[in-house]
């Protein structure tokens, strides 16, 4: 007999439940947002939202179909099982911290509040999603693998650096161009990033590059702040990923690299060690 679906709720902590958890008290936190011109009452409705849908979503899965639960900072030591439909209850951001842990199993956005780009459902709407997940789109991620071993998946960008920001030492090869560069970092991004990090650098530097869509198989990548002396370049600074790959080889005695913003999970490269970009074989299943 086969086991009966799985629906996994995907959630955080509430700003307010970080504030308490900080601060001791509600009457501390209070204090401490008065501090910075912001009302306490703003914070609970937030809070109160997140529960609500929180509720309303757990209280849509089937009776006869398994449950799981799993807070955003637990994710790397969850258990995602193949027959899983996901549903994240939060922010656009939590899609992207929980898909680099999927494996093809279908993601359901939904939003407390106003619908964002990626959780685009409200909570009532659970009980038939679950049951009909066929319509999808397919959102590409980014994907670093190094030399020995270690990979790393990100659904908006992959930023490798220097742990503090500070200078990071490189040797660069795009297609037929190689360059020894220092700079305060590379973003490599998808079309779902092109919204973020990367859009930011995009809108900046005012690029002449082509963003991708979110489910084109194509990443686009920038140097961070590059600047030239006697040994390093600066005429490479950008550039897109289809076929051919992004590497990196480490001339720094230590660079990181973390995916959507989550620094806490990162892979570490020391000095000689390369580090390759490219489209993920595996996609985010997101239903419409």
């Amino acid at each position: 007999m086969s086991l009966a679906p799985r629906v996994v709720l995907v959630h955080r902590r509430t700003e307010l439940d970080e504030l308490v958890a900080r601060h001791g008290t509600r009457g501390q936190a209070e204090f401490f947002l008065r501090t910075r011109g912001r009302d306490l009452a703003e914070v609970t409705a937030a809070d109160a939202a997140a529960r609500a849908a929180l509720a309303a979503a757990s209280a849509a899965i089937p009776l006869d179909w398994r449950r799981g639960d799993v807070e955003r900072a637990d994710l790397d030591r969850f258990l995602f099982t193949p027959e899983d439909v996901v549903v994240v209850v939060g922010q656009d951001g939590l899609v992207a911290n929980v898909a680099k842990y999927l494996d093809g199993q279908p993601v359901i956005g939904v939003a407390p509040g106003e619908p964002g780009v990626l959780v685009k459902h409200p909570a009532h709407a659970v009980a038939d999603l679950v049951r009909s997940t066929g319509a999808v789109e397919h959102r590409t991620m980014a994907e670093l693998t190094a030399d020995d071993g270690q990979r790393l998946l990100a659904l908006n960008e992959i930023y490798l650096g220097h742990a503090g920001h500070q200078t990071a030492r490189y040797r660069l090869r795009a297609g037929g161009t190689a360059e020894r560069q220092a700079s305060s970092g590379l973003l490599v991004g998808t079309g779902t990033g092109a919204t973020g990090w990367c859009g930011s650098v995009w809108r900046e530097r005012r690029s002449a590059l082509r963003l991708p869509a979110p489910g084109e198989p194509r990443l686009v990548w920038f140097v961070r702040e590059a600047w030239p002396s006697p040994a390093t370049g600066t005429s490479c600074t950008e550039g897109d990923l289809t076929e051919t790959p992004l590497t990196v080889e480490v001339e720094s005695d230590r660079l990181v690299a973390f995916g959507d913003g989550l620094e806490a999970d990162t892979v570490a490269l020391t000095r000689g060690q390369t580090a390759t970009f490219a489209p993920a074989a595996r996609t985010v299943r997101l239903v419409r």
